[in-house]
């Protein structure tokens, strides 16, 4: 029997993904999984309360950096490991992949020091596959336009987005045995044929 897979699901703010990951994960049900749905930041009590903190107050790049690190230790010491134990599926909206975007790509923050902190939280353990959604950025704001409120990263600005979605397609070229880059501007029976055939190369794996 298959082992348990963990997957992330990426991308900037307006991209779609968390569109597609109840779908997702209702299909690897329907394959008869255990899935269990989780995100970040957030996913642990903790993490929840420290979301709130990290979408609404200012605060410097690098309290937002390790703030996140924290949370995801938590994640996936009290979740994620878990479950994946347990044979149960995991899908998480958001894991490193994104603070190496946001944190780095967005902030500025150093990659060494992303990467120390990544080999300090969860060393080797990456998820198994990482759908990354990717939109051009005046599209995905489109989208956000629509949202009566918006975060404290949603509010950012054109230019910080662009960053964003450079070093997620960099993360893509880098780990591309892991990364599946999803053309998130096509219509959604177009990307669940996409998502389809993840879920079948999942199962052969």
């Amino acid at each position: 029997m298959n082992k348990a897979k963990f997957i992330s699901f990426e991308g900037i703010d307006g991209a779609g993904k968390s569109t597609h990951l109840g779908w997702f994960a209702d299909s690897l049900r329907d394959q008869g999984k255990n899935v269990l749905v989780t995100r970040e930041p957030g996913g642990t009590p903790l993490g929840e309360r420290i979301r709130e903190i990290l979408l609404s107050q200012p605060m410097l790049a690098e309290t937002e950096t390790l703030l996140m690190f924290a949370t995801r230790f938590e994640h996936i010491e009290q979740v994620i490991k878990p479950a994946l134990q347990q044979g149960t599926w995991v899908i998480s909206d958001r894991f490193s992949d994104a603070s190496y975007a946001y944190q780095s790509g967005g902030r500025g923050i150093s990659l060494p020091k992303m990467e120390q902190l990544e080999s300090w939280v969860h060393g080797r353990f990456q998820p198994d596959l990482t759908l990354l959604f990717d939109l051009p950025v005046d599209v995905a704001r489109h989208r956000l336009s629509a949202n009566v409120t918006l975060d404290r990263f949603e509010q950012e600005k054109r230019g910080f987005f662009e960053k964003v979605r450079e070093a997620y397609l960099s993360r893509c070229r880098k780990y591309p045995e892991r990364i599946v880059l999803i053309d998130a501007s096509r219509t959604p029976e177009e990307i669940k044929k996409d998502l389809g055939q993840a879920i079948q190369s999942l199962l052969l794996k």
